[in-house]
């Protein structure tokens, strides 16, 4: 809360326009850190901060509740002691290349080296990105060593079956003008429609033009690298990826309506055997649930497909959500390249996606794309069948490419500008 020149309270996070502090500014896409400078959305110094927004996501919410409740003592400073990356990852060119990267801070896992004297000093800088080692155990894994298409080696693979990864968590850290860009619009109109589709949640997108970095309240990515990685940005690794969108009825308790679990984890296998035959496997995943359009969202969908006249059908798929949610899909996979060429990587050998979205973001963004690998139809569970239909027939999913427009008009039975 702060008080202006005339003594009228305005509640906002922020000094107002004209009295922020310029020590840290950001220089967005200096290859230098230090340069670069640092992103700092502390809560507590104001003359510090140069985002809009706070850290943690969607998690800062769940903070303002602790501190709320007195759990949790607002001007505590993070001991990071011991946190550093357990890989290296970078810097790699395309950290500096104009607009290859606009969603993330590439040196978000470093801040506690480069800026350990402001750090000291007491300037509440933060890392945006954590990466750590970990071991998956996933039951789908040891059937498959049981049927003999995969079997241990002791290093990727364990002889439990356990699966040895690098994981890595990455917050958001949008830069406005290079969004914008990306979306073909200009920072002005992105930052007004920010401001107004979140109920004016962050009166500074539209007052602080000066702040060009925004920490939005959404979910993270988090990547499962099978493999060393700094062998991902050599040009000579083969590298199988799958790039998944979050599911949670799937994924998590196996609901057997979409085919999101078995995919993912035909990926991780995938990239298991990809990574114990000397290359390296890579799993991107995105929390955009339900097509970032949201569970409930999802489930209100799932209702009208299944009491519409003539029950579920593959013709009314996208219709449905549309009718629902406005929109057929949300997730907009031109940000998703982002952690692609973060990683250092030009060219993925294997890609576990038919999904043409996917494959047209990153072909776009100039990462070259080798094959495109499908589900096997024995993983496709029998309520998917509709969902499948309908993604190759609007060319989401297009295992032998997409049909002709006409073929899908009459499939689909609507204009498909938008797919």
């Amino acid at each position: 809360m702060n008080v202006n020149r005339k003594g009228h309270i305005r509640l906002t996070s922020h000094p107002e326009p004209g009295t922020a502090s310029a020590r840290f500014p950001i220089r967005w896409g200096a290859a230098d850190p230090r340069e670069r400078g640092p992103v700092i959305g502390t809560v507590s110094r104001p003359g510090d901060r140069n985002v809009i927004g706070a850290h943690g996501g969607a998690y800062s919410l769940y903070r303002a509740l602790a501190v709320s409740a007195g759990a949790l003592n607002p001007l505590v400073r993070s001991d990071f002691t011991n946190t550093h990356p357990v890989a290296a990852i970078g810097p790699y060119p395309q950290w500096a290349e104009p607009g290859k990267i606009v969603s993330l801070d590439p040196f978000g896992h470093m801040v506690t080296d480069l800026f350990g004297p402001e750090i000291a000093e007491g300037v509440d800088i933060r890392p945006s990105i954590a990466i750590t080692k970990a071991r998956l155990h996933l039951p789908e894994i040891q059937s498959a060593m049981a049927a003999g298409r995969l079997k241990a080696d002791g290093d990727i693979l364990k002889e439990k079956g356990e699966v040895a990864v690098t994981k890595i968590a990455i917050d958001p850290v949008w830069y406005l003008p290079g969004i914008a860009e990306r979306f073909g619009t200009t920072e002005k109109n992105l930052r007004r429609t920010l401001f107004e589709e979140t109920g004016g949640m962050y009166p500074e997108l539209v007052t602080r033009p000066d702040m060009k970095v925004f920490l939005p309240p959404i979910g993270n990515i988090t990547a499962y690298v099978m493999g060393e990685p700094a062998r991902l940005a050599d040009g000579k690794t083969r590298i199988t990826c799958r790039v998944h969108d979050e599911c949670n009825g799937s994924d998590v308790f196996g609901s057997d309506i979409c085919t999101c679990r078995p995919y993912l984890i035909h990926g991780i296998e995938e990239c298991v055997k990809e990574a114990q035959g000397g290359g390296c496997g890579l799993i991107v995943y995105n929390r955009k649930e339900g097509r970032a359009l949201g569970e409930v969202t999802k489930f209100l969908v799932y209702n009208a497909r299944k009491r519409q006249e003539g029950g579920d059908q593959a013709a009314t798929y996208f219709e449905r959500t549309e009718c629902v949610a406005g929109v057929q899909d949300a997730r907009f996979q031109q940000l998703m390249p982002d952690v692609i060429h973060w990683l250092g990587i030009r060219r993925i050998d294997r890609f576990i996606s038919m999904s043409n979205m996917k494959f047209d973001a990153l072909h776009e963004s100039g990462i070259e794309i080798g094959e495109r690998v499908p589900i096997p139809d024995d993983l496709i569970p029998d309520d998917a069948s509709v969902e499948m239909e309908a993604k190759k027939a609007a060319g989401y999913y297009a295992p032998e490419g997409a049909r002709d427009r006409e073929a899908l008009k009459e499939v689909v039975g609507r204009d498909l500008e938008k797919f």
